[in-house]
């Protein structure tokens, strides 16, 4: 019998954490288990998951879903639903009352930030009670996670992302039919546009470099709040560019469906952040081919080594700017790394294979 698994995420944001039930739930189902979804009414998670084909019940906000918690049991009850899937730590409120008026059901739980500060308080230890499994991301997150989390050490496993390399299949487009500027070597930086992702310092980076050589950047994300940015910091950063003299230099992209197809395209990808708890664009880039550039910082040091990337201490605009020069002087370099990152995402970092391993880990629990 196929299993029956609630994904559950009540948030209004936009990044990695509320993208992450859409991104599995088409494989989920390929591999035979059936998709619903738990998210707030007139959401982003909401029509996400609805798009990737899952049946999706909405509450108004996290307390009206305790207030219906009598009509959530009765929607799980009424379709067989056997494991619960939840996302976000302060959900875990609503997940932990629904596993325990259904004992049956088996309560997963995706940590995605990393925890900052231990959580072994009354509250903490109610919450994580009926959760079987914690997902720790990368070991950066996991080894976080031992010492903060109140769970024994066994309930907490390491379950690094993959990405779908299938996307990035399709030949190569022509970058004027992808609106990007021809005859330049393009460095790129994606993802959400706010701050702890390192743009201040790749601007800085930027601005060390020669600027008689060909080459443009692009900051590809979206630009407004309903897009996951921080429109002040989006403000800051076009003040920064303008004073370092960068206005012909860099281009803001805006959100862009087409990421797959950008990243096959450009030189090299950039990402600077701080403290990141795994790196999804690292590994979408790779999968591209691309040549990147990641933070030596968080978790993206698991991701890359000298043969597939260069790492830059996330703080310095010299060890970016270096890092840089480097990859732009030498494309047999980029070719070469990036086909050894390709290689190596299609050999360990797969969504089929993430979504094989976390069925397994739903099933030996079962």
């Amino acid at each position: 019998m196929a299993q029956k698994i609630m994904q559950i995420c009540l948030s209004r944001g936009w990044g990695g954490l509320e993208m992450y039930p859409a991104r599995i739930i088409p494989e989920l189902q390929r591999q035979g288990a059936a998709s619903y979804g738990l998210a707030l009414e007139a959401s982003r998670v909401a029509a996400s998951m609805r798009e990737a084909g899952a049946e999706v019940v909405t509450v108004a906000g996290a307390g009206q879903a305790l207030l219906q918690l009598g009509k959530l049991l009765r929607y799980i009850d009424r379709h067989g639903i056997d494991t619960l899937h939840c996302h976000k730590s302060s959900d875990l409120r609503v997940a932990s009352l629904l596993a325990t008026f259904r004992p049956s059901l088996r309560l997963f739980f995706t940590e995605h930030m990393g925890v900052k500060r231990p959580k072994k308080g009354l509250y903490h230890r109610f919450a994580y009670a009926r959760v079987v499994r914690v997902f720790s991301i990368s070991q950066a997150t996991y080894q976080r996670n031992i010492k903060a989390l109140p769970l024994p050490a066994e309930r907490i496993h390491c379950l690094g992302l993959g990405v779908d390399t299938t996307a990035y299949d399709a030949p190569l487009l022509p970058r004027q039919a992808l609106k990007l500027p021809a005859q330049r070597d393009l460095i790129a930086l994606p993802g959400r546009i706010t701050p702890g992702k390192g743009h201040e310092t790749w601007l800085e980076a930027l601005a060390l470099l020669d600027r008689s050589a060909c080459w443009q950047a692009l900051i590809i994300g979206g630009m407004r709040a309903e897009e996951g940015s921080d429109e002040a910091f989006v403000a800051r950063l076009k003040i920064q560019i303008s004073a370092l003299g960068l206005e012909e230099r860099v281009t803001f992209m805006g959100f862009r469906r087409d990421l797959p197809a950008l990243l096959k395209a450009v030189d090299i990808v950039c990402v600077p952040s701080r403290n990141e708890a795994f790196g999804l664009t690292v590994i979408e880039a790779m999968a591209a081919g691309s040549a990147v550039v990641g933070a030596d910082s968080g978790a993206i040091p698991e991701l890359i080594d000298d043969s597939r990337g260069r790492l830059a201490e996330p703080t310095s605009p010299q060890a970016w700017a270096s890092a840089l020069a480097e990859l732009l002087g030498d494309a047999a370099l980029r070719e070469r790394l990036g086909e050894h990152a390709k290689q190596w995402v299609a050999e360990h970092m797969t969504l089929h294979a993430h979504v094989q391993k976390l069925l397994s880990e739903y099933r030996r629990v079962a």
